[in-house]
């Protein structure tokens, strides 16, 4: 058996700055340290935050320690305004490349446009986005969802940093059919689109893909949708206690990527995991797996 592991797989440059940002506060600021929401979309590095005493909580309102952090999706600008009010102290760990987004939104809605926003509505990220946006932001996960907005005689189109970049262009060309002008800020990180791409790439030659991440990631799920449409069976799992030895039956090759809130320890455990049971011959005999549901 053959393991194709992606070379994009786990932390982006977000992912570990934002860490990093919170690990350094907690070890240097005294008393109370917390996050606004979960850090990045990983359970388990979440709760490793917890064994170090950062927790997170809902926002400034009800918080009475002195320091938290803006997880990586960032925050709307009223976050800011209730810290100075409430005299806490933040730390900004939002992704760069989402700052890219929210300060593309304040300029789009300063200049008069109508902002369209690729991406989930309910994603922290987009929540966020919207704040800048403006009252009149619209969010579409894709084209058929532009449905409701009719005639605008002026569209800034933005994006959700993780979307497929397919996704984005059928957003935007629909949008050039309902508006005068279209302008337009491709904010879908780079990142992410190499990581699909490779994704997609390692899907269609194996017989098996594993797309290792929190199953509240966004990023990781979107991996997994792009990697069934290739028609090979994919698997979306969190840790390597879900790892089962049937799963080798009949496969030659198996793929591994992860989202990019997956910490490499995950990763490696799978890997290593794979690697025992094909050892031990225990994927040996049995029926063939099925491809995960939604």
């Amino acid at each position: 058996m053959e393991i194709l592991l992606a070379a994009k797989a786990g932390f982006c440059f977000g992912v570990k700055r934002a860490i990093k940002t919170a690990y350094d506060t907690a070890r240097e600021i005294d008393g109370e340290v917390a996050t606004i929401g979960p850090l990045i979309h990983n359970p388990q590095v979440v709760s490793r935050l917890k064994e170090m005493g950062v927790h997170p909580v809902e926002g400034v309102k009800g918080f009475h320690g002195n320091t938290l952090v803006i997880r990586s999706h960032g925050v709307p600008p009223s976050v800011y305004v209730d810290a100075e009010r409430a005299g806490v102290h933040l730390v900004d760990a939002t992704c760069p490349f989402v700052k890219n987004a929210q300060d593309y939104a304040s300029l789009l809605r300063e200049e008069g446009y109508r902002v369209v926003i690729v991406g989930d509505r309910n994603h922290p990220e987009v929540q966020g986005i919207m704040a800048y946006a403006g009252d009149q932001a619209y969010v579409a996960v894709d084209a058929e969802d532009l449905g409701g907005l009719g005639k605008v005689r002026r569209i800034g189109v933005i994006a959700q940093t993780t979307i497929p970049l397919e996704r984005f262009r059928s957003v935007v060309s629909h949008c050039l059919e309902i508006a005068g002008e279209v302008k337009v800020f491709n904010t879908i990180c780079d990142a992410t689109r190499i990581r699909q791409e490779e994704a997609q790439d390692i899907a269609r030659k194996v017989d098996l893909m594993l797309v290792v991440g929190g199953r509240n990631s966004g990023n990781t799920t979107r991996l997994a949708e792009l990697c069934r449409e290739t028609g090979t069976r994919t698997i979306h799992l969190e840790t390597v206690l879900e790892v089962d030895p049937a799963w080798l039956e009949w496969v030659e090759k198996i793929g591994i990527t992860a989202g990019a809130s997956t910490p490499e320890w995950i990763i490696r455990e799978i890997v290593e995991k794979l690697h025992h049971l094909q050892e031990s011959g225990e994927g040996a005999g049995g029926t063939a797996p099925q491809q995960e549901q939604n």
